[in-house]
C-alpha cells in the first residue's frame, strides 16, 4: 500500500510475521550520534524497514534524504562478460547470480526499502534455446537456493511479468519462495522475470476496459492511478534510480510507466563486475541532481 507521496505506507506486521530486529546490529551508527534531526529521522525510518541501514557511515557527504527508496537495474554484460574471458555465456550468468547477492546487501546498509531486478525479458525467449533453458534452471536455483536467505534478513519477495511460458516447476519454486517471503516484512526484492512493460500496459489496458464494460468502474473516472494500480507493481513506490551496467543507452522496454521522472545512471561495468562500490556510485550521483519533475529550480518541492 501507498502513502499520499507514493511511498510505502507502513503496515502493522501481519500474524506470523517475522519479527523486526529490536537490537540495533553491531558497527552500525548509533542514531544519537546523528547530530542533524533530519538525517536522524530519515535513518530511523530507514531501520524500521532494515535494522543494518547506515547511510551516514556507507554514503559519508550524502544526506540520507537524498538516497532513493526505490532502485530500479537492468542487469546487463553478463554473456560480454563471459565472452571475454573465452567462456560460454552461461558462465556470465552464474557470475552475474554474485553480483545480485552483493547489490541486494549493499541496498539494505544505503536504506534502500525497493530493489528491482531486470532477470529476464519477454524478448530473451529469441535468444538460443539452449542459452534459454539454462537461464531458466539459473532461476529454479535461485528460487530454491535463496529463500531461507531472503527470510532470514526479512526480504519481501515480489515478482512482475508473466506467468505463461515460465516452466512449471519454476513457478511451483516461485510460488514456495513468495509464500515464504509473505510475511516479512523488511525490504522488497522485486524480480522482472518475463517482463516487457508495453505487455504490462496492454495486460493493465484489458483489465481496465473489461471494467468499465462491466459496469464496475467509471470511464470517467479513469486517471493515472487508475492505471498504476492495474500494473503489476501495484503498491510500490515508482523507481528513483535507474541504473543500467554495460554501457547501453536504452531502457529495453523495463518499467516504461513507472520510471517516467526516475534519475538514469548508466555505467561501462559489465554486471558480474557491479559491486558495493559500483552501487553507491549510482546514489551519489542520483543525490547529486535536482529533481524537478517539469518544474524550476527553486519553485516549491524543486
Amino acid at each position: 500500500m501507498r502513502d499520499q507521496e507514493g511511498s510505502i505506507a507502513e503496515q502493522p506486521a501481519p500474524a506470523g510475521a517475522p519479527e523486526a530486529p529490536t537490537a540495533r546490529p553491531a558497527g552500525v551508527t548509533p542514531l544519537d550520534e546523528i547530530t542533524d534531526p533530519q538525517a536522524r529521522e530519515a535513518v530511523a525510518r530507514m531501520r524500521r524497514i532494515s535494522p543494518q541501514a547506515d547511510p551516514t557511515a556507507h554514503l559519508p557527504g550524502v544526506h540520507p534524504c537524498r538516497v532513493p527508496r526505490h532502485i530500479a537495474i537492468i542487469m546487463d554484460g553478463n554473456g560480454r562478460w563471459a565472452e571475454s574471458r573465452g567462456f560460454p555465456r552461461l558462465f556470465g550468468h552464474r557470475n552475474g547470480a554474485a553480483a545480485v547477492r552483493r547489490t541486494i546487501g549493499e541496498a539494505g546498509r544505503l536504506g534502500v526499502e525497493v530493489l528491482t531486478l531486470y532477470s529476464f525479458s519477454i524478448e530473451n525467449w529469441t535468444r538460443p534455446a539452449e542459452e534459454v533453458r539454462a537461464l531458466m534452471s539459473l532461476y529454479l536455483q535461485y528460487m530454491e537456493g535463496e529463500r531461507d536467505e531472503l527470510v532470514r534478513h526479512n526480504i519481501r519477495l515480489r515478482q512482475i511479468g508473466r506467468r505463461d511460458g515460465l516452466p512449471p516447476e519454476a513457478l511451483a519454486a516461485l510460488d514456495r519462495t513468495l509464500e515464504a517471503t509473505a510475511r516479512c516484512t523488511g525490504p522488497t526484492l522485486c524480480l522482472a522475470v518475463n517482463y516487457g512493460s508495453r505487455a504490462e500496459l496492454a495486460d493493465a489496458a484489458r483489465a481496465i476496459a473489461r471494467a468499465a464494460r462491466d459496469g464496475t468502474l467509471d470511464p470517467d473516472a479513469i486517471d493515472e492511478r487508475t492505471i498504476s494500480d492495474h500494473l503489476t507493481t501495484a503498491g510500490l513506490p515508482d523507481p528513483d534510480l535507474l541504473i543500467r551496467t554495460a554501457g547501453e543507452m536504452r531502457v529495453s522496454n523495463f518499467l516504461l510507466w513507472q520510471i517516467s521522472y526516475a534519475e538514469l545512471f548508466v555505467t561501462d561495468v559489465l554486471w558480474p563486475d557491479f559491486a558495493e562500490e559500483h552501487l553507491r556510485e549510482g546514489v551519489r550521483a542520483y543525490a547529486a541532481r535536482r529533481r524537478r519533475f517539469g518544474g524550476l529550480d527553486g519553485a516549491p518541492g524543486a
